[in-house]
């Protein structure tokens, strides 16, 4: 008890209520776990947050197992990608290599997905709940300190503690300096990301490397488009006018074809700064970190949101083996699962972004021999599916969740 708070108990406190502490929590509510989630942030500026937007067949598998089948119906099914250089277009047919697609899907969208079907299901989560202080980490009882949007200080006490609290989690700085190692990579680059109100460019996303640097041409709606551009990490957004953006779009996409961007008014903008990080371990004592409290990644090859996710699938299937058995050993197996994949990620969003990136002080060298990689990729079969399978997912996410099995990549939505 810490003063003269009472403290409350539940078995599983998830800290973060972004995708991928609502998804376990939905996951933990099919399995009759209790548990509470507490978020900083209000749900309304979650949902207008608007973040990256590609889903892997596996990650679209999950939710639709689980209920949350809008994605099939309003998202946006892509088979392919197209890699654009020497001015032309050179596209990666995802499906015909791998047998998977991706899907066009904002992360807004899944969170509000799961912050609804939380609140039909009655599901305990708190808005306006920060974290000021974990609590007895290393015991049986691990808990934390927290503040409601009135400012009133509460205590709850569980059973296993979940960090899914995001890059700047405070749980994950609770872990022991001598027993957490970091591997971080920081990039020169960031992207200028503008949402823009004007029909699709193209019908995929569009990849382009340019003597002039990186950019990228997604899409939100039929009528809103997401684009970006290669830029400082320190460019202001700000001293930006419209017509420097699309000006500086046009001749990053220029080419022998005459492709050009639809434009229209700039509704968003912003800079995104590029870090690679990976947490290790994942588990101290009962405490446990999930998705980008454990981890983040450029958004080069689309990865974050979906390493979150497979990371709660697994996760589930550990607390719910740990809750029939009560053994510590089982938590271990948590980190061990989900290594492999987040360090394939790690290793294959570096590579898209090495490749597709001009670099401060490229010499000409450097810059002839990343358009040779991208020429070589795309005459290869074996480059083609190489790109294909790190940018589809590698098959399904090793967890059994609450049907006992996976069809993540069985056919299923994958075809």
């Amino acid at each position: 008890m810490t003063g003269s708070i009472v403290p409350e108990r539940t078995s599983v406190a998830v800290v973060g209520g972004g995708p991928a502490g609502l998804l376990l929590s939905h996951l933990l509510h099919t399995s009759g776990i209790e548990h509470v989630v507490l978020e900083a942030r209000t749900r309304d500026e979650i949902e207008h947050t608007h973040r990256a937007g590609i889903l892997e067949a596996s990650s679209v598998q999950v939710l639709a197992d689980h209920g949350l089948d809008r994605v099939l119906r309003e998202g946006d099914r892509h088979d392919g990608i197209v890699l654009r250089f020497d001015g032309a277009d050179h596209r990666i047919d995802l499906t015909g290599l791998t047998g998977r697609s991706v899907w066009l899907y904002p992360q807004t969208a899944v969170f509000t997905d799961l912050a609804a079907r939380r609140t039909a299901d009655g599901g305990d989560v708190r808005w306006g709940a920060t974290v000021t202080r974990v609590l007895d980490p290393d015991g049986d009882r691990p808990g934390v300190l927290w503040t409601d949007a009135d400012g009133a200080e509460h205590e709850l006490r569980c059973d296993v503690l979940v960090g899914a609290d995001g890059s700047r989690s405070t749980l994950r700085h609770t872990l022991p300096e001598a027993q957490r190692r970091t591997f971080t990579h920081e990039y020169p680059y960031a992207w200028f990301g503008v949402i823009v109100e004007a029909p699709r460019s193209a019908p995929e996303l569009v990849y382009t490397a340019s003597e002039h640097g990186f950019a990228l041409i997604s899409q939100r709606t039929d009528t809103h488009q997401r684009m970006y551009f290669q830029c400082d990490p320190d460019e202001d957004p700000e001293g930006w006018s419209e017509d420097r953006i699309w000006a500086e779009l046009q001749r990053r996409v220029a080419g022998p074809d005459e492709f050009r961007l639809v434009e229209g008014p700039v509704r968003e903008r912003s800079v995104l700064r590029f870090r690679s990080s990976v947490v290790e371990p994942v588990r101290h004592g009962r405490m446990l970190l999930a998705g980008d409290a454990a981890h983040t990644v450029p958004p080069t090859g689309a990865k974050g949101l979906n390493l979150a996710l497979a990371d709660v699938v697994v996760l589930h299937d550990v607390l719910a083996t740990w809750f029939a058995t009560r053994d510590d050993a089982v938590l271990d197996e948590y980190g061990h699962r989900v290594a492999e994949r987040v360090w394939r990620a790690q290793h294959f969003s570096a590579w898209m972004s090495a490749m597709l990136h001009s670099h401060p002080g490229e010499t000409g060298f450097a810059a002839r021999r990343r358009l040779a990689e991208l020429r070589t990729l795309v005459a290869s079969e074996s480059g083609r599916r190489f790109l294909a399978e790190g940018y589809t997912g590698w098959g399904p996410v090793l967890g059994t969740g609450s049907s006992g099995t996976s069809t993540a990549m069985s056919g299923g939505v994958g075809r």
